[in-house]
């Protein structure tokens, strides 16, 4: 036990010194744009971007470039590596850089820090987008004490002044310079080291560097400015570095360690060589080096083991997930959010809130997140990530991955432009934006989404919520079917199950749902039915109310139409004059045959999708609608049960036939 604390202070004293070693490097923070507020949302979306760019620069080959966060807490990133740069020193850099810009710029906007001697590195962030733009300022410049001796400076300067001017032009050519570097996909450009010849006192060894997001002429600038500012700052000095946002300049009389092939013919650096600001290496550190690398190699294996025995013993806790899905960390969707912003919110419903946010790549996206005091929705989270994670159409809302942390639960989905339909549909001025082509279009791509369900897909899913809210609409006005969480999957031989709970919207349930519980593919028929009538009617199916005692709702009131023989009564005012009645009325038709009472009579998708799109077909006389209540056999009282008027959403226990029960499981 005294060895294992012995042991442990060591690495503390060991590692806190090397803290405060390694943070002497240089960081810029500017206060220029402003400061921020400790633990503010702006705070916090740094921390997350610096934590993930050591990652983000690895994986695109050694530069990256991103953001996250919405509005003025949106933090802008950058990191890059000098090219040749292994990835893991590459990533060990970038962490160091990242970590020490936390430590040093504590409240401030905008910062950067160009890191390492071995390996080279750049991290620069900042509250506005940076990409592309030239910015010679802040600066930082390092320099020696030691000068040239007067002898040789005049030969020196006219030596240094061409090599500097040839390493310039090489430097700023977008021409790869060097083409073997360990990062093969990211271009060298804008990079140059060289070695020129001093005749009697040796070498000048110099390192010039622009970020690559800038021109070629903005790169050229940037250098040429730190090339002027040591003649007119430091002339004759034996040394300089200078760190600028764009670019990175320095030159030694030596051969800077890391930077050139250790081949490369080399002269010492003289002993008196001091650089202000820049720590230099010291045998008595070689020992520390060794300790701390010892104690961190320690530490994360302690830390793997204890991390891996804690997700085992969540794991009997927690849901299980397919693979197919992406899993976020919970930092990265608040710092997408805004920490869920209330002006991100973009509605709410049965599950929960749903929220607007933009991933670091600029990925807009929307967020579900599950009510904490939901009882059930934890069955619904698994449901919609097992389900919607296998299925992949245009007509489908498409699932970008999840988040469990605790009590919360996130789904996150691609970001759906205009809204649900129903936002259009029930609204009068808006309506006037779904003429008849857009609902024909509508309503061939729900079939479509559907049909895909039911037949197309790897597996066979009843949605069980179809209704026009659960209908989203692209920039292009495209529907996508949406909301999983009442979905089923089926057996591919399998046409009919039961439950003893039943969950849904009233005005869309078919009534063997209702009355028996009994779901399949004709279930979602029936809702398909009721959205035909209501994007041709443009009324909710809700929006009739009881008359002579008598249930009437939309259904009803087209087949009194379709009795009547004045089906174009239905067809909304705004497009009835605009379209051929004749195709509306075939429509309508169609519509009737999906929600008629008998689940056997109502066609399958495939043949409704034929109906929509082979006119020479003939249609079928159909039979009265489910719900239609006639006087004799129904009751009225318990149509009133059954269609209590708005359109809600509800989950209660029904009664069952003597068929048994059909537990139905993803699989």
């Amino acid at each position: 036990m005294v060895k294992k604390s012995s042991v442990s202070i060591l690495c503390f004293l060991i590692i806190s010194f090397s803290a405060i070693y390694v943070s002497a490097q240089d960081q810029t923070c500017d206060e220029s744009d402003g400061i921020f507020k400790p633990n503010s949302s702006y705070d916090k979306n740094r921390r997350l971007v610096l934590s993930t760019v050591a990652s983000n620069v690895t994986a695109h080959d050694g530069y990256f470039n991103g953001s996250t966060g919405l509005g003025p807490n949106r933090v802008y990133v950058m990191g890059m590596c000098a090219p040749g740069a292994e990835p893991d020193a590459c990533s060990s850099c970038i962490i160091n850089a990242s970590g020490n810009l936390l430590q040093v710029c504590l409240n401030q906007t905008n910062a950067f820090s160009w890191f390492g001697e071995e390996t080279l590195c750049l991290v620069r962030y900042s509250n506005r987008p940076f990409s592309g733009l030239l910015v010679l300022e802040p600066y930082h410049e390092f320099f020696n004490y030691m000068d040239i001796e007067t002898n040789v400076r005049k030969g020196f300067d006219s030596v240094w002044d061409g090599f500097m001017a040839r390493t310039i032009t090489r430097a700023s050519s977008s021409v790869r310079n060097n083409p073997s570097t360990s990062l093969s996909s990211y271009s060298s450009k804008y990079y140059a080291k060289d070695v020129s010849p001093v005749p009697v006192y040796g070498n000048i060894w110099v390192l010039m560097h622009c970020t690559p997001d800038v021109s070629s002429q903005d790169c050229k600038i940037c250098l040429e400015s730190s090339v002027d500012y040591y003649k007119r700052r430091y002339p004759g000095k034996r040394g300089v570095i200078i760190l600028r946002p764009s670019c990175f300049f320095r030159w030694e009389w030596y051969n800077f360690s890391g930077v050139f092939d250790s081949s490369t013919n080399a002269t010492s650096p003289p002993p008196s060589v001091i650089l202000t600001n820049i720590p230099k290496k010291d045998t008595r550190f070689s020992g520390v080096i060794i300790a701390v690398t010892v104690c961190i190699f320690f530490l994360i294996i302690m830390s793997a083991i204890g991390i891996a025995i804690s997700k085992r013993r969540k794991q009997k806790q927690e849901i299980e997930l397919p693979t197919e899905s992406v899993r976020f960390d919970l930092k990265t969707i608040e710092a997408a959010t805004s920490n869920f912003s209330e002006r991100n919110k973009l509605g709410q419903g049965g599950f929960g809130e749903v929220y607007k946010g933009m991933l670091m790549n600029g990925t807009e996206i929307a967020v579900k997140r599950l009510s904490k005091t939901s009882g059930q929705g934890e069955v619904e989270f698994k449901n919609e990530v097992v389900v919607v994670a296998k299925l992949q159409h245009i007509n489908l809302v498409r699932l970008l991955g999840f988040s469990l942390h605790g009590e919360e639960k996130l789904l996150v989905y691609e970001f759906v432009h205009n809204k649900s339909l129903d936002y259009f549909l029930f609204d009068h001025e808006k309506r006037i934006q779904l003429d008849w082509t857009v609902r024909c279009n509508i309503i061939g791509g729900i079939t479509r989404g559907i049909l895909y369900l039911h037949q197309d897909s790897r597996l066979k899913i009843i949605h069980r919520d179809l209704k026009a809210g659960n209908i989203l609409l692209d920039t292009n006005m495209n529907p996508k079917i949406a909301d999983f969480g009442m979905a089923r999957i089926f057996r591919m031989d399998q046409t009919v199950a039961n439950t003893s709970r039943v969950v849904g919207t009233f005005g869309y349930m078919p009534p063997e749902y209702v009355t028996h519980g009994q779901f399949s593919t004709k279930s979602d028929v029936y809702s398909f039915g009721v959205l035909v009538l209501e994007i041709i009617s443009g009324k909710k199916n809700s929006s009739f109310y009881q008359m002579n005692g008598l249930v009437n709702n939309l259904v009803t009131y087209v087949w009194k139409l379709w009795e009547n023989k004045s089906l174009p009564e239905l067809i909304d005012p705004l497009i009835r004059e605009r379209c051929k009645i004749d195709d509306v009325i075939r429509y309508i038709h169609i519509g009737l045959l999906c929600v008629q009472e008998n689940p056997e009579d109502r066609p399958t998708m495939s043949t409704i999708h034929q109906m929509l799109t082979t006119s020479s077909m003939t249609l079928p006389i159909p039979l009265p609608p489910g719900f239609f209540f006639r006087d004799g056999p129904r009751s009225s009282s318990f149509a009133q049960r059954l269609m209590p008027g708005p359109s809600t959403t509800v989950s209660f226990p029904c009664s069952i036939d003597d068929a048994s029960i059909t537990s139905v499981c993803p699989r």
